[in-house]
């Protein structure tokens, strides 16, 4: 059965080179797909490809339509969140303002509406501020909410950028490396910070991570891929004893 967000042969190539081959999976609603592999398999090129920004074969479907056809900007009105590897904030805008720019990717009230403070602008713009608020209280960062946001450690730009994700009110989130710069207790913190935003917005999250621990603790399912190939689907335990897992990351048969 198609889960809320299915690839069917999804494949890619760069000239010669496969990034992506053929892959197919499923991932059901309200769980966590933790998305592992060795660096150069496929992982990030396969977040580009559900976000359109390359071009690729095969189909992609979220909540039950198609989405290969859409322009890279629909992404987020259909409900797709997603952060990045290297956290991509505006600097010199506020921590509130950078959360603000989520919400407004669900806006309806066009640039000239804004301008002119048409009054269904207004509100908008009042109900914008309010959820970024919301989602700045969950990710504790109410006390920095009027600071630049390059003047934050790495950590809390981190927690930043998931606050903007969240403030689309997406259907699925996705997750580039969350935990890369994190220490142990901030990663711990964001086992429970993931699963939290799971249950309490009822959300789908695909993740890509390298810390095993996290990834094997938070999933529910995990998918592995090697030279853009997927290699193993299931539950962390059977993904971790998998052979070809095992070969991937260790260079050796289980």
């Amino acid at each position: 059965m198609e889960g809320v967000l299915s690839f069917r042969d999804v494949e890619l190539r760069f000239g010669g080179v496969v990034a992506l081959d053929a892959v197919s999976f499923d991932v059901a609603p309200n769980t966590i797909c933790g998305l592992i592999g060795p660096n150069g398999a496929g992982k990030t090129s396969l977040l580009n490809c559900l976000c359109r920004l390359y071009p690729c074969y095969g189909s992609i479907r979220f909540d039950g339509h198609s989405i290969i056809d859409q322009p890279s900007h629909r992404i987020a009105s259909l409900g797709i969140a997603r952060t990045f590897q290297n956290v991509a904030l505006f600097d010199d805008m506020t921590v509130l303002q950078n959360v603000m720019l989520g919400a407004h990717s669900r806006g309806t009230s066009g640039v000239s509406a804004m301008l002119l403070r048409w009054r269904g602008a207004v509100r908008e713009e009042h109900e914008f501020e309010q959820r970024a608020r919301e989602m700045l209280a969950l990710m504790q960062l109410e006390a920095v909410s009027d600071d630049p946001a390059g003047e934050l450690s790495f950590g809390m730009r981190k927690r930043v950028e998931l606050a903007r994700a969240l403030a689309i009110g997406p259907k699925l989130l996705l997750l580039d490396e969350p935990a890369a710069g994190l220490n142990h207790e901030e990663v711990e913190g964001l086992r429970s910070l993931i699963l939290e935003i799971r249950d309490r917005f009822s959300l789908t999250v695909l993740l890509i991570e390298h810390h095993m621990n996290l990834v094997m603790r938070v999933s529910d399912q995990v998918v592995a891929l090697d030279f853009g190939r997927k290699i193993a689907d299931g539950t962390p335990q059977m993904v971790q004893e998998h052979p070809e897992v095992i070969r991937a990351y260790l260079g050796r048969s289980a």
